[in-house]
């Protein structure tokens, strides 16, 4: 398959769910079954140049006029896994919370106002025909939310160095039956400590998105570009799903002080992340 472009867009992680393709009515089915025995299927990378290409027009595309035929696809034990790419709903979500990320003239010189008004529409009368829509694939920029590390577990950890023009790679899979189950018992123990909060919110967020897909399905949580504004040393060294478990098992023993520790740990790691986002 001929590049889009060559530019890597960095520093986006991301949260996907295969389904087993039993999960998919006909002809969709059918399509993803073809799709699978594809040699040519695009990778990561591809996605991510895909999008970027269409910010490079006057005026931008901030959505793609039609919606992608694309999936990244995984066998395991013999069962077919699909995660379809879904990039124009995916975009439209994308544009309703970009204002939160930048002040308003940097939006505008971006993506200006008229662009960004007819998205809009287009997505209201979308939403319109499709209500029970929802993504395959979470993405967030410059970290790792850490109600995300909730869903897997240290034993889950994939890491691989890299070498010369292969990057490194830091990723978590797990069955969406333990995925689950971890979001529900973080919950009883958080609830139990604390009254409310962003860990709360974002883990009763994610645990309603996980409840739309089929039990065998798997979950993955990917560094994705974020390994590019790490070092080796830092990646290598980067537990936080052992840390954000640490934390939520403390908390149900009730020792706060261990919580706290573990919190604290998190917290520094992550913060360095997110500074270098304004860093020169």
């Amino acid at each position: 398959m001929p590049k889009v472009s060559s530019v890597i867009v960095p520093y986006a992680t991301y949260l996907r769910v295969y389904e087993p393709l039993a999960a998919f009515p006909e002809p969709e089915r059918d399509h993803w079954a073809r799709y699978a025995r594809r040699a040519d299927r695009p990778s990561y990378q591809d996605e991510l140049r895909r999008s970027l290409a269409d910010l490079l027009p006057t005026p931008p595309i901030p959505v793609p006029v039609h919606e992608s035929g694309d999936a990244f696809v995984l066998e395991v034990e013999g069962v077919l896994c699909v995660c379809p790419w879904r990039t124009r709903l995916r975009g439209w979500q994308a544009l309703e919370e970009l204002g939160d990320e930048l002040p308003g003239p940097v939006l505008d010189a971006v993506l200006p106002e008229v662009v960004r008004r007819q998205a809009a529409q287009d997505y209201e009368r979308w939403m319109a025909r499709n209500p029970d829509a929802r993504p395959w694939i979470r993405t967030s920029t410059w970290q790792v939310p850490l109600h995300w590390f909730v869903l897997v577990s240290d034993g889950e950890r994939r890491f691989e160095k890299g070498s010369g023009d292969i990057p490194p790679m830091l990723r978590y899979r797990t069955p969406m039956v333990q995925a689950r189950r971890r979001v529900a018992r973080a919950l009883r123990a958080l609830k139990d400590a604390i009254d409310e909060g962003p860990l709360i919110d974002g883990l009763v967020d994610v645990g309603r998105w996980l409840e739309e897909f089929h039990p065998r399905s798997l979950v993955e949580l990917d560094y994705g570009g974020l390994v590019h504004t790490l070092s080796a040393g830092e990646l290598e060294d980067d537990h936080s799903a052992a840390d954000v478990a640490e934390g939520i098992d403390a908390l149900r023993r009730g020792d706060g002080a261990a919580a706290g520790t573990a919190y604290g740990r998190l917290v520094e790691r992550w913060r360095s992340v997110r500074d270098r986002r304004s860093a020169n």
